[in-house]
């Protein structure tokens, strides 16, 4: 199973963490892992190739995460950060089985 956690600051998403596998199908034929791997990566690029937000994305196997820099979050930055979860949930909505989603505050 993936698990999305997205990280809450207060009222603004402020990262996420992704890792694990589908297990939907083979390697190479996982079309969840497949889309979730590309929403992901989307979501990073825009955040530090299109919009030049000095994020902190670390990858390490089959994780990697985000998180905007703080405390004062670039509107740009949440708003992909919005897209992705929301894009996310419906994933998780029609392969409950593969993909786990959380919120969690940022302590």
């Amino acid at each position: 199973m993936i698990r999305a956690v997205f990280y809450l600051d207060h009222v603004a998403l402020a990262g996420f963490r992704v890792a694990g596998h589908a297990g939907y199908a083979d390697a190479g034929q996982d079309i969840v892992c497949a889309s979730v791997s590309s929403a992901v990566m989307l979501a990073a690029n825009l955040v530090t190739e299109w919009y030049h937000i000095n994020a902190r994305v670390t990858q390490q196997g089959d994780r990697i995460e985000l998180q905007l820099p703080g405390p004062d979050y670039d509107s740009n930055g949440v708003i992909v950060l919005r897209g992705l979860h929301q894009h996310l949930q419906e994933l998780s909505q029609q392969f409950p089985d593969c993909l786990k989603i959380v919120v969690s505050e940022v302590s």
